[in-house]
């Protein structure tokens, strides 16, 4: 019951913010423009419900020639493909927004585990231990406020798994609200970092 309601707030709450946040879209994306040659908008093959793929979209941070399908974390020196606007995108997540667009298709929700790359078996395999990949990915969620990418790959899926379990309107405004203050933090930031595996 409460997935078709969370459905029916996911699709409104997208809705309402691609209308309202449509004057930043239009200013981020002349900015992109601005400093480098490409797309305003980045796409990349991402896992979803049922481990069903979909194209994520965000704004480029990035230069055209960066390797693809790559985790950031697994570049040689990440630092040298990312431009001065995508670095303030990043910090801000603000590269993050044109997933309303996703979250109003369907392909994901406001509050979830952050889509893994089709290609990061060990994080998906691990999902899979806690049957986090049967539920809608996420804009943000849980793991995303308790260490971003300071997180290692076992303790994000568990996060992700504890997500799927306590489910629910009050979790979500949790996780909905710790956000802003992660992010207005820059808690868990790590430039390079997103889920690497510490040794």
């Amino acid at each position: 019951m409460y997935q078709k309601w969370k459905r029916f707030v996911d699709f409104m709450l997208s809705l309402m913010g691609l209308i309202v946040l449509s004057p930043l879209f239009l200013i981020l994306a002349v900015m992109i423009k601005a400093e480098s040659k490409g797309p305003v908008f980045f796409k990349q093959k991402r896992v979803g419900i049922h481990k069903k793929h979909f194209m994520i979209l965000k704004f480029r941070t990035m230069r055209t020639d960066t390797p693809k399908d790559m985790p950031t974390h697994l570049l040689k020196n990440p630092e040298q493909y990312i431009t001065k606007m995508g670095k303030f995108l990043r910090k801000t997540s603000l590269d993050e927004l044109p997933q309303l667009i996703n979250i109003l298709k369907g392909d994901m929700a406001v509050v979830g585990p952050r889509p893994a790359l089709y290609n990061q078996y060990d994080l998906i395999e691990e999902r899979d231990k806690y049957g986090a990949n049967d539920i809608r990915p996420g804009l943000t969620g849980w793991a995303q406020i308790n260490g971003r990418d300071e997180l290692e790959i076992p303790v994000k899926a568990r996060l992700d798994g504890e997500y799927k379990e306590k489910m629910g309107f009050f979790m979500d405004l949790r996780c909905f609200f710790g956000t802003f203050l992660s992010v207005l933090k820059s808690e868990g930031v790590v430039e390079g970092g997103t889920g690497a595996m510490k040794r």
